[in-house]
């Protein structure tokens, strides 16, 4: 778990805080996306769980024990770290950039090897075919995925993502949000993801911080902020497509009822997103989808779309 109590932190010369103030809890094994204009105060939040930033008041906690207390270096070898343009060693294989945590921590050869195989696979690049070659010889997405092992090879139980999928061109942003948040909750990582981008953080995020001016506007989980903002700026912030977003939350496994499909209809994945579904109806013009063994119908989904009461 982490938390932040009453944290502020202000730099030399600026006429307010960075940060004031902040109390905000990311509970064990899940994800909490800081998100809001720029300048808000996120990427210092971030940067103060691993010491990169220092606060002037409150504390930072990491398993109940203040960061201040914890040396940086042994901290940091703890916790993964993912930032936008990934920061891989451009003269180093993909093999030992991956490797890099273990190898500082002392692990054997055979182990080093042995793991680095193993987050290669997991994050979709076979590891014959990647592991000996360098950055500059992969695709943005592909170096995105080597930062995502290079930070999860020691297997820290915190993950910092600092603008992960920015530089990546939008195509490959979608997949990569959503392959790499499955692989994050079936790993029970806790995560904090700083991002620019709603759709990421309401993808991404079980939990999302709305930040304004050093201050926590708005934290909850997704479907909250959706259906109840606390103010006109989350209203605002969050833009007139609220009903959009939420089915872009929902799975068409999750809608799709039991009722076989009667051919020819068009067909959408299980995995899919309802609003990758909506898309493929009004693309059709068709009410019904095939969905796995079941249907999914344009009522489910207008129904789905209707914001909760707050």
């Amino acid at each position: 778990m982490i938390r932040f109590e009453g944290v502020t932190k202000r730099y030399p010369g600026a006429d307010r805080p960075a940060v004031a103030g902040l109390d905000l809890t990311v509970a064990e094994g899940t994800t909490c996306a800081l998100i809001g204009p720029s300048g808000c105060g996120k990427s210092t939040t971030l940067r103060m769980v691993n010491r990169l930033v220092e606060p002037d008041g409150g504390r930072v906690l990491v398993g109940g024990r203040d960061v201040a207390e914890t040396d940086p270096t042994s901290l940091r070898r703890g916790i993964g770290y993912v930032l936008q343009g990934v920061g891989l060693f451009p003269h180093r294989s993909v093999g030992q950039n991956v490797a890099t945590v273990p190898g500082l921590l002392g692990w054997k050869r055979a182990a080093i090897a042995e793991r680095v195989d193993a987050m290669l696979d997991l994050v979709g690049l076979d590891p014959t075919r990647y592991r000996d070659r360098r950055p500059a010889e992969l695709s943005g997405g592909q170096r995105q995925r080597v930062g995502v092992a290079r930070a999860l090879a020691a297997d820290p139980a915190i993950l910092l993502m600092d603008e992960p999928f920015g530089a990546v061109d939008p195509v490959a942003r979608d997949r990569l949000q959503e392959e790499i948040g499955a692989i994050l909750r079936s790993l029970r990582k806790t995560v904090i993801l700083v991002t620019h981008d709603l759709g990421e953080a309401m993808r991404m995020g079980d939990t999302v911080a709305l930040m304004r001016d050093g201050c926590l506007a708005q934290a909850g989980p997704p479907e909250r902020l959706l259906a109840a903002p606390a103010d006109g700026f989350v209203e605002n912030f969050l833009g007139g497509t609220r009903a959009l977003r939420r089915l872009e939350r929902l799975r068409v496994r999750d809608l799709a009822s039991p009722e076989p499909a009667a051919p020819p209809l068009p067909a959408i994945a299980p995995e899919a997103s309802v609003r990758e579904a909506l898309d493929r109806m009004l693309a059709t013009g068709t009410t019904r989808l095939a969905a796995g063994s079941g249907t999914l119908t344009l009522d489910a989904v207008r129904d789905a779309a209707r914001l909760p009461d707050a």
